[in-house]
Parts: structure tokens; C-alpha cells; sequence
């Protein structure tokens, strides 16, 4: 994640400019020396364009608590790889992500701090081997204590720990959020699971290739997922039952493991593997930038 990005800026320079002139060509004929009502709009274009920028640069220069970043030490293993320069960035792409997105609670669960780490973090391994990308949207992360159904009540027939759909909140359950990462290895972590559906969703329906990916390499991404789908159904795979749901949850669940577990799946799914380094552009074992 970038303070700034070329692309947006490019973007607010070009509407002030269009607006702005048309101002001032609207302002000059209306009274004599009107022109620099074209000012107007180009300083309000601008001020919008910079509002994002300035924002990430405070946060950038205030840094991470020592609270947070006791968390991201003792509950992600990549951060402990980072040299000095990458690790101020992922922690930078922490606070960016806290800061930006809108966080509620129900059922009376507190908001912690704590939970909004252990989503920022999540987002953060994501982005972190293309800082250039963002999440392709925004979204509330809205946390119940426990698991809940499909009508979105705990109690002893829940069995969803995370669910996101193409537009509303991601729902994730604070208990599940706090297990998986307290336990790493397992290849299960709902927050990483539930984002990566983000990426799928932004292609405008959720079939398991992410709107990020080549256009030259999504028909090879499909046909591998088709094999690693069948080693699931054929219980020949480190991937859980649930990958073989469909492309979309393949994805989510690879992701998990990709990032939880990577030695693990290197060893049984190399393919599927160094599909995922290229995609994520990082190897989760120790980044490395391809």
C-alpha cells in the first residue's frame, strides 16, 4: 500500500483541470475578471485527492504501538523474516488498513484493539509483495463473539466462524479470529481466508480467479485449480474438505495454507505453490521478491 498513488493522483489532477477550466471559461464571461472561479473546484478536487496521501503519511510518522507490534511479533511468523525496510513497510500497511476501515462489534463483544490488529495484519500478508495493490474494496468488519448461522444468530447449531458476500460487511467470529491465530500451523485462519475472497469478488462474481491475477495466467490458474480440487475430493491433499466446495472457497482455503502453513504445502502441492508465490509475489517461507 502506497502513502500515494501515481494512478490517483494522475486521476484528481486531470478532473481539476477539466473542471477548473471550465470554471474559469464559465467565470470570465459571467463578470469581468471571473476566471479565478476556476480555482475554486481545483483546490476542492485537490484538497479531496490529497485527503488520503496526508492521512497515511501522519500515520506512517506516528508508527505502530508497542502493543501492536508485540502482537504481529508473537502471532505472525513472517514478520519475525522482514529486514528493517519491508517491516516498517508491513507495519505501515497495518495502521493504513486499521485506520481506513470501519470496525463494529455485536452482541455486546467489546472492540478491541486486538481485533483490529489480527484483521490489519491479515490484509497487511496479502498486500505485502505488492505494495502497489490495494484491497479492491472497502468493507465494515463486523465481529460476533461467537459462531453464527445463516441468518446470522450464535448459538449451538452455528457453524460459521467468517462470511463475506459481494457487497455488505465481512463477518467474522471474534473467537474464531483470536483462535487461529494464537495457533499457527494448522492451515486454518479465517481473517486471510474471508479477504482473499475479496479479491475474487471484485471481478464481479465469486468463481475463484482474483480479479489481480494476469489475464495470461487464468486459464492455467483454473486447470490447476481442477486438479488440486480432485486430489481434495480424493482425500490426497493437505488442502481441507471444504476447498473442494467450489473455485471460490479453493482459493480462500490455498490462501490460508499458503500463508499459515507454506513448508507444508510447498512440500505436497509445489505447483499450486509457486502459483501462489507468483500471484502474492512473495514466498511466505522467508519473502522472497520475484
Amino acid at each position: 500500500m502506497r502513502i500515494v498513488r501515481p494512478t490517483a493522483l494522475v486521476y484528481f489532477a486531470g478532473l481539476a483541470c477539466i473542471l477548473g477550466g471550465a470554471a474559469a471559461v464559465i467565470g470570465a464571461r459571467l463578470v469581468p475578471g471571473g476566471a479565478w472561479l476556476g480555482l475554486v473546484p481545483v483546490l476542492f478536487i485537490m484538497a479531496r485527492g490529497l485527503h488520503r496521501p496526508m492521512r497515511r503519511w501522519r500515520l506512517a510518522r506516528r508508527g505502530l504501538s508497542d502493543a501492536w507490534r508485540t502482537w504481529l511479533q508473537t502471532h505472525v511468523p513472517l514478520y519475525a523474516t522482514l529486514d528493517d525496510a519491508a517491516r516498517a513497510r508491513y507495519e505501515r500497511d497495518v495502521l493504513f488498513f486499521a485506520d481506513e476501515q470501519t470496525f463494529e462489534a455485536v452482541e455486546g463483544l467489546p472492540l478491541t484493539d486486538t481485533l483490529r490488529v489480527s484483521v490489519a495484519a491479515g490484509a497487511a500478508l496479502l498486500l505485502h509483495g505488492r505494495p502497489d495493490w490495494e484491497l479492491p474494496t472497502q468493507r465494515t468488519l463486523l465481529f460476533y463473539p461467537d459462531r453464527f448461522d445463516e441468518d446470522y444468530y450464535g448459538g449451538d447449531y452455528a457453524v460459521y466462524d467468517g462470511m463475506v458476500h459481494a457487497q455488505g460487511p465481512i463477518i467474522l467470529s471474534a473467537a474464531a479470529v483470536e483462535e487461529d491465530w494464537a495457533h499457527p500451523g494448522n492451515g486454518r485462519n479465517v481473517v486471510l481466508h474471508e479477504l482473499a475472497h475479496l479479491f475474487d469478488f471484485d471481478n464481479g462474481g465469486a468463481e475463484g480467479v482474483p480479479s489481480l491475477m494476469a489475464r495470461a495466467s487464468a486459464e492455467a490458474w483454473q486447470a490447476l485449480v481442477r486438479r488440486e480440487i480432485r486430489r481434495v475430493r480424493l482425500g490426497n491433499s493437505l488442502l481441507r474438505g471444504y476447498a473442494a466446495t467450489n473455485g471460490a472457497e479453493f482459493f480462500a482455503v490455498a490462501v490460508e495454507n499458503f500463508f499459515d502453513r507454506p513448508a507444508a504445502l510447498q512440500h505436497r502441492h509445489a505447483h499450486l505453490f509457486e502459483a501462489l508465490v507468483a500471484f502474492f509475489n512473495l514466498d511466505p517461507r522467508g519473502v522472497r521478491h520475484a
